[in-house]
């Protein structure tokens, strides 16, 4: 945020290659003072290490991971990862971890597979092409399957699937980032960053909440924590349905009758359980809407999908969708086929007596059994503003299901004073969005995006991702190849 770290401070590149420098000095100190430890670790990293994916016809020059991590032994509670290093000198970059949302979605088939990883799944479901705007271009990016139950996290008490919620989910994800760090010592001390989309709108805060309540209480393990970012984000339910109403409508998706009664019958205290009445009204809201994606209100949808668009638009906060002459809708249909694949599995270590009968993209099991979601988690953004973290917040412009009306309403209700006041930004000369810096705030439109920003806008998520790293505010149309 460019109040935290402005523009023309130009000392700063100079100190952080120095932090970036004395970082990478004192773990190869804590290693050479510890060589057993230091094979302990080489050796556990080792065997996470991935090789060649099936269908990769590309070289590549970064390491990646892929493995378990226990975050409750008594259970047997264990969550997956994906660990993809930077392309370039991986131990002077942030460290950031991805969450995707549903509740139940899993962030390997989401955030790696089409959105922000490097390795994107091809239409024949087989082969992979690399993603020259994967977000490893300038940091370390970290893919966790959380909670239990979702993509290969697994636990050994099958009750535990039936239990999930928000509040054990924040826990568990802490003490996965804790033993996280034991496996890989070396970036413990990299500035750490969350971000994720839709319902992850309540774990990144949720989980950048415990994290600030375990540093605390804690200095010698702290996590290194400096923000976190989300888009598209299921905050208040309050907000996120009144701004979900006035978009349809706005949009010309439903009728004066249809907004007036889903209005007066849906119950805005309640988004994830609507009342039978407010059921009622969204299946003619549904008729209205014809077949179209939600989550990407102007390109096709996937018609291979077997889904309902308004059980979906009603419950489920993720996928699908790219803004381009190559746009594939029907990516959440690839990665089915391709992670079901016994040789994919093997390749990241996946276990063969934990693994699930079907792997799925979203479980609907610990969707339909969540137990606990606050119904806003504006509270947290006041905590945690006051810290000083940084905080952004984005959205695109084309999303019908968290769209960019419900999350303006949202940063409205935390009543923040403006630093510096909406404006268009750019990315190679042509406007990429809106922007407007708050104290403690930034919030950022991308243009023609849907609701998942990176897939829809890949180079424009990219622009965000770099300015949210470098706490710059998004480039002006002056700055457009000044650098």
């Amino acid at each position: 945020m460019s109040y935290l770290y402005p523009a023309t401070d130009r000392s700063r590149p100079c100190m952080e290659w120095r932090m970036a420098l004395w970082s990478q000095i004192l773990c190869i100190v804590t290693l050479l003072l510890c060589s057993d430890c230091a094979a302990s670790f080489a050796k556990e990293q080792q065997k996470d290490r991935v090789g060649r994916l099936p269908g990769q016809g590309f070289n590549i020059s970064f390491a990646h991971y892929a493995g378990y991590i226990t975050v409750n032994e008594k259970a047997g509670r264990t969550l997956f990862y994906w660990f993809i290093e930077a392309l370039e000198d991986p131990h002077s970059k942030p460290l950031v971890l991805w969450l995707n949302g549903g509740p139940g979605c899993s962030s390997i088939a989401f955030g790696q597979s089409e959105e922000v990883g490097p390795f994107h799944i091809n239409s024949d479901s087989k082969t992979l092409h690399f993603n020259p705007y994967s977000w490893n271009r300038v940091a370390n990016i970290l893919f966790l399957d959380t909670p239990v139950g979702v993509g290969f996290s697994y636990s050994n008490n099958k009750s535990d699937m039936l239990i999930n919620g928000d509040e054990r989910t924040a826990e568990d994800n802490l003490v996965f980032l804790l033993n996280w760090f034991e496996r890989f010592p070396q970036y413990k001390r990299s500035n750490f960053f969350i971000s994720g989309e839709s319902y992850a709108g309540h774990y990144v805060p949720q989980l950048s909440q415990v994290i600030v309540k375990y540093n605390s209480v804690t200095k010698e393990n702290a996590i290194n924590l400096k923000g976190f970012m989300v888009g598209n984000a299921l905050t208040d339910d309050f907000h996120d349905q009144l701004g979900m109403f006035e978009f349809m409508w706005s949009s010309g998706l439903i009728s004066d009758q249809t907004y007036k009664l889903l209005n007066l019958l849906c119950d805005f205290q309640s988004v994830e359980h609507p009342s039978h009445s407010c059921e009622k009204i969204w299946e003619i809201a549904n008729e209205e809407l014809g077949n179209i994606d939600p989550y990407s209100l102007f390109t096709p949808p996937c018609q291979h999908a077997n889904v309902s668009q308004l059980s979906r638009l009603v419950r489920r906060k993720h996928r699908i969708g790219r803004l381009s002459a190559e746009y594939d809708p029907c990516t959440e249909k690839h990665s089915i086929v391709y992670f079901n694949r016994p040789d994919v599995q093997t390749v990241l270590h996946v276990d063969p007596d934990h693994k699930p009968a079907t792997w799925e993209t979203c479980s609907d099991e610990v969707f339909t059994n969540w137990k606990d979601s606050p119904r806003t988690v504006l509270n947290i953004y006041h905590e945690l503003i006051q810290m000083g973290l940084r905080i952004w917040v984005f959205s695109g412009n084309t999303d019908v299901v968290i769209p960019v009306t419900s999350t303006r309403y949202s940063i409205k209700a935390l009543d923040l004073p403006t630093v510096s006041p909406w404006r268009a930004w750019y990315d190679d000369g042509e406007v990429g969005g809106w922007t407007q810096e708050y104290a403690g705030l930034t919030f950022v439109v991308v243009r023609g995006a849907g609701h998942e920003v990176p897939l829809h806008s890949p180079k424009l998520a990219l622009t965000l991702f770099k300015a949210f790293l470098a706490g710059t505010s998004m480039p002006n149309l002056e700055l457009v190849g000044a650098s």
